[in-house]
This record gives structure tokens, sequence and C-alpha cells, in this order.
């Protein structure tokens, strides 16, 4: 299995496409056999399910996403995780283990009226 976090500092990023990285961890059998950390390449509308499909991710793991990016990870065999706070290890662990906690999503950032809508990403 192959997990992508949206990744800003030591945690779970708001929003999956303006992070500043993604942590990408390859396990199986409960066991982490690779982890790595990648700059994002940049936040274009589709390009971001593309890129990290074509990675062979699994799983995007982020606070908040649009749902047209939902709906483009899915057409893509990536399973969207959203609603997922706290530090990137910690929700590694609780995500290999099946006991990963999650709310609603927090894509609030088109709420400050400078027009972005989530659902364009």
């Amino acid at each position: 299995m192959k997990i992508a976090i949206a990744t800003e500092g030591e945690t779970v990023a708001q929003h999956f496409g303006r992070c500043s990285s993604y942590t990408i961890v390859e396990s199986e059998d409960g066991k982490i056999l690779k982890r790595e950390i990648i700059a994002n390449p940049g936040h274009e509308p589709g390009f971001l399910p593309k890129f990290l499909s074509e990675l062979g991710v699994d799983f995007i793991l982020s606070g908040g996403m649009g749902q047209k990016a939902i709906t483009l990870f899915h057409q893509r065999g990536v399973e969207p995780v959203v609603g997922v706070s706290g530090k990137v290890d910690d929700v590694i662990t609780s995500f290999i283990n099946g006991e990963l906690e999650t709310g609603e999503s927090d894509c609030d950032h088109g709420k400050d009226g400078r027009g972005h809508d989530c659902g364009d990403h």
C-alpha cells in the first residue's frame, strides 16, 4: 500500500493542493518499507490527482479537499481520506493500523471572500 500525506512541516496540511510537500509512505503487513518527502510540484486543476496516481499512490490523506478533486482521485483509483489532522508520524501509524480517526473536510479557505472554490480542484 502506498500513502501520500499532504504535509506542512510535521503536521497534516489543511488542503491537499496547497501543502508544501507530500510524505509518501509504502507499507506492507503493518510495516513501513519506504518513506520519502517530495515537494508539491504545483497546484493546477486536475494535475495532482494525475501526478500522485502516476507515483502509484493508493490513498491521499489531508485535512481537506474539494469534491472535484475527490472525483478526479477516484477516477484514477486513489482513495482520498479527508478530515485528517495531527502529526504526520502519528497519522501514518494510525492509518496503517486501521485506527485513523477523521472528521469533516477542513477545506474552508474559500470562505474568506477571495473567490477560491475547492470544488474547482
